[in-house]
């Protein structure tokens, strides 16, 4: 594959397989229920397979791809998930043979005209398109000042400029499809703090920071955050409110 893509997170895919947080099954359950069948979802841009092995417990089959090998090479083993190196905007599968097309967390990367382009190449009549994101989490006590500092301020300058789409819950990404409401969802986890600062490792900002800073402002942050937590083997209830932009294909 030789095009390019903008490639943030190949180098920490083991670090995204560990601690990147889990979509609710709810999440695969309603976008099921609103395809026109469930012979066989696309999951663009799937990282490490998050999203792809629970649209398996609903399709028949499911075609996993991500423009990262290290992140393939990462991803999730299921029986009815296939994955691919590929760019979402040349999945490789035949005309109209997709029933469900989503992409987590990675449309504000995507060159949007010719995915969607593509997404009306592979989508059978009626098939959903659906774009997933969340944004910065909330952990439960006193320690979430802490983490919205770190992201804000600490981070703010090495966010890239896309990222803004994602803090807008993609509302003012292009849509050229008609729209389907789903009901409210979030993802939870119960960490730990080292939990929660192994995910803040896998930003996108953190790498940046590292490269212009020549140090890594991670540890300082770990230290406060664990002075502001308490026991730090404590678990404590972090939410990522989720938007999905559905959309029927014509």
């Amino acid at each position: 594959m030789t095009a390019q893509f903008k490639d943030h997170f190949s180098g920490g895919a083991a670090g995204y397989a560990a601690y990147r947080p889990t979509y609710p099954a709810r999440l695969a359950a309603e976008l099921a229920a609103i395809s026109p069948g469930t012979a066989l979802a696309l999951d663009c841009a799937c990282g490490t397979g998050q999203l792809s092995v629970l649209l398996a417990d609903h399709f028949d089959a499911v075609v996993a791809t991500d423009a990262s090998a290290a992140q393939i090479a990462q991803a999730q083993p299921h029986e009815r998930v296939r994955y691919a190196t590929a760019l979402a905007e040349r999945s490789g599968l035949a005309d109209g043979s997709v029933d469900l097309v989503t992409v987590a967390q990675a449309a504000h990367w995507f060159e949007l005209d010719k995915f969607y382009d593509e997404v009306r190449r592979v989508a059978r009549p009626g098939a959903v398109l659906a774009l997933v994101t969340y944004g910065v989490q909330n952990v439960a006590g006193p320690a979430d000042p802490v983490l919205q500092k770190f992201y804000a301020e600490t981070l703010g300058p090495y966010w890239p400029p896309e990222r803004r789409h994602v803090e807008e819950g993609y509302r003012n990404l292009a849509f050229p499809f008609q729209e389907v409401a789903l009901p409210a969802l979030a993802m939870e986890a119960s960490w730990t703090a080292a939990e929660l600062v192994g995910y803040v490792g896998t930003w996108s900002a953190v790498k940046e920071a590292r490269k212009a800073l020549d140090a890594d402002p991670v540890p300082a942050f770990a230290r406060e955050l664990e002075a502001a937590w308490g026991d730090p083997e404590q678990r404590r209830r972090v939410t990522w409110p989720l938007t999905v932009r559905a959309g029927r294909i014509a």
